[in-house]
């Protein structure tokens, strides 16, 4: 797998768990507020993205399958450990390639979580049985199951340029399905092509009015918008300093509210990640279990940086 600490434009930066490449000390982040629970299903997928960050494909497997008995011991941990849990988050990988599917989400539901399917709503999710599991679910849990659909972009060339020819309509059909059928849908699209938020939410706005799809192209949190994970691009590390710099707190981190659970091939055991955007880079593994997981998470990559602290500001000044 990609080493993304090893990019040119950040050598010398991100070597050192507890200090920066200019000596002071590198800023963490404790687990203040645990929210979301993830879990990998698995990095298989029937399609293989451009700039897939976490490099999903039909033959990837470097993150296996997930089991309903693995989520539930989770689940029970999340009691044993009295984590103030509101959401379990699956993805993938395309998460209905997993076999137990429909069984891990019904496990979390059943235990009073709201539950966030991260899909690109083709084929795997498509298949009969899987349609025939998803609405029994709609039927016993109702709004409480929410699908994030991948749309890349909303034109058809653009997406398909990322996901493959004759995509786009693919992922249409399953999320006219889903809406006919009455499941809650959010959007995830990228903002790769030089338009600004408004002309993306513009375009994704009349995309949904298009085909009648309730989804808000205005709210965050039902059209989410993620920027290129460009490893080449020069980040600064963050310092203690930092938070008063950025009057930010470490609160806002995702890492202060949420963790994922991954099972890599040749385990005997799933591991805790400290983020779902780093599930190759073995420093941010903390351990098989959520007492394990609740230590602080060191700042210590570029995509902690640019992603997770920075949002487009500086602690330079």
């Amino acid at each position: 797998m990609k080493d993304l600490q090893k990019s040119a434009a950040n050598l010398g930066k991100f070597q050192d768990a507890f200090v920066t490449a200019d000596g002071q000390q590198r800023a963490s982040v404790p687990l203040s507020h645990p929210e979301t629970l993830w879990f990998n299903t698995g990095t298989l997928c029937n399609i293989e993205c451009s700039n897939c960050y976490i490099l999903s494909s039909p033959t990837n497997d470097a993150l296996v399958y997930l089991t309903e008995a693995e989520v539930k011991g989770y689940l029970d941990q999340i009691e044993d450990r009295n984590w103030p849990v509101r959401e379990i988050g699956f993805t993938g990988g395309e998460p209905f390639m997993n076999p137990e599917m429909i069984p891990m989400a019904r496990a979390a539901l059943e235990r009073g979580f709201e539950v966030l399917i991260l899909t690109n709503a083709m084929r795997p999710m498509m298949r009969k049985t899987v349609k025939a599991g998803l609405l029994a679910l709609l039927e016993d849990f109702g709004d409480k199951l929410t699908l994030r659909i991948s749309v890349d972009h909303h034109s058809a060339e653009l997406h398909d340029k990322e996901r493959g020819a004759g995509s786009f309509a693919k992922t249409i059909e399953g999320m006219e399905w889903l809406q006919d059928n009455g499941f809650a849908m959010a959007v995830a699209g990228r903002t790769v092509w030089g338009e600004t938020d408004a002309e993306a939410r513009a375009g994704y706005a009349a995309l949904f009015a298009e085909h009648g799809f309730a989804i808000d192209a205005q709210d965050p949190g039902q059209t989410v918008l993620f920027p290129e994970m460009d490893e080449t691009v020069e980040v600064p590390e963050i310092t203690t300093a930092c938070w008063g710099i950025l009057n930010k707190s470490p609160d806002s981190v995702m890492c202060a509210s949420s963790r994922m659970v991954v099972k890599r091939k040749g385990a005997g055991a799933p591991a805790v990640l400290a983020c779902t955007l780093l599930p190759y880079s073995p420093e941010f593994e903390l351990g098989q279990t959520l007492e394990e997981a609740e230590r602080p998470v060191q700042l210590n990559h570029p995509h902690c940086a640019k992603f997770c602290v920075l949002g487009g500001a500086s602690c330079s000044a």
